[in-house]
C-alpha cells in the first residue's frame, strides 16, 4: 500500500472512530430529538415489573421509568427483556438505558455504567420448610432454582459447592417451578419470593438465608457521560423529593431506609 492511501486509511479510521464515539455520548441528545426514550424493562418480576389486569405495563421499574421520561420532556417506550437480555439490548441499540432490578456487580460494571441507586433490592434463598437450610454450606447435594444470569445466579455458583444450580430463562419459570412443587428451594428477591409465598401458601415457604442486599442502579452504555449524568441528578433530585421512595412502598410495602439513600447520594 502506497504511504498515500495508508494516509487516507488512517484518515478514514480516525472519523469513523470520532463520529462513532460522538454518537456514544450524545446519547440525550438524541433521545431529545426523537422525543422518545426507550427503556429495557423486565415485565415478569413483580413487585418490580408486572402487567395489570388489562395486560398494561405496572410494577416500580415501570413507574420509575415513567417518572424519568416525564421529568425528561419525552415518551416513554418500553422494550420488553428478561434477566439475560438486559445488557445485550442496550450494548445492540435495541434501549437507551435499562431499568430492570439491574444490581450493581464487579462484572457488568466493566461492560455498562450504573446511575446513583435508585432502589434497594434483597437477595436470598427460600424454599419450604422443613429443609434445614442455613447457609452454602447447607445446599450441599441439593436443587436450587434461579434465573439465568442473575446475581443468585452468580452467588450461589461462586458459593454453593456441591448444589445443583437448576437456572430457567426468565422469572416467570422460576416463579411456576417453585409454585408447582417443581422446585424446593430458590434463590430470588425478597419481592419475587414474597409472591411465591402468596401464590402457593400450601406450600410453607420460608426464608432460609440472605444472599447479599443489592443496589439497583440505572444501566447506561459506556461512554455515554452526558446521558448518565443527567440521570445522576435525575435520581439525586427524586431522592431529595421523596418521589422515588414514594414508589418503592407502593409496590414494596416498606420505605428505602434513610441512611442507604444518604449512602447513595453523598
Amino acid at each position: 500500500m502506497s504511504p498515500t492511501n495508508l494516509f487516507r486509511r488512517v484518515l478514514l479510521l480516525t472519523a469513523l472512530s470520532a463520529a462513532f464515539f460522538g454518537a456514544q455520548a450524545d446519547t440525550l441528545d438524541t433521545i431529545r430529538a426523537a422525543k422518545k426514550i426507550r427503556v429495557s424493562i423486565d415485565l415478569a418480576v413483580p413487585p418490580s415489573g408486572m402487567t395489570d389486569a388489562n395486560m398494561k405495563p405496572t410494577g416500580s421499574d415501570y413507574d420509575v421509568a415513567v417518572l424519568l421520561a416525564k421529568d425528561l420532556g419525552v415518551a416513554l417506550e418500553v422494550v420488553p427483556t428478561v434477566g439475560a437480555t438486559r445488557i445485550p439490548n442496550l450494548q445492540t441499540g435495541k434501549a437507551d438505558i435499562i431499568i430492570s432490578t439491574l444490581a450493581w456487580t464487579p462484572e457488568r460494571a466493566k461492560v455498562v455504567d450504573y446511575s446513583i441507586p435508585y432502589a434497594p433490592q434483597i437477595s436470598l434463598v427460600g424454599g419450604v420448610k422443613g429443609i434445614n437450610v442455613k447457609g452454602y454450606a447447607d445446599l450441599a447435594g441439593k436443587s436450587v432454582a434461579v434465573n439465568r444470569s442473575t446475581t443468585q445466579d452468580k452467588d450461589l455458583t461462586d458459593n454453593a459447592k456441591g448444589a445443583t444450580v437448576v437456572r430457567y430463562d426468565d422469572d416467570a419459570g422460576v416463579i411456576t417451578a417453585v409454585v408447582t412443587g417443581q422446585a424446593d428451594l430458590v434463590g430470588t428477591s425478597s419481592a419475587l419470593f414474597k409472591t411465591m409465598q402468596e401464590k402457593a401458601p400450601q406450600r410453607q415457604l420460608e426464608q432460609k438465608f440472605v444472599l447479599r442486599v443489592n443496589d439497583l442502579g440505572i444501566g447506561v452504555r459506556k461512554d455515554d457521560p452526558q446521558l448518565l449524568a443527567w440521570i445522576n441528578g435525575w435520581v439525586k433530585a427524586n431522592h431529595a423529593n421523596g418521589k422515588l421512595n414514594e414508589i418503592f412502598k407502593k409496590y414494596h410495602g416498606s420505605e428505602i431506609p434513610k441512611d442507604v439513600v444518604e449512602k447513595w447520594v453523598k
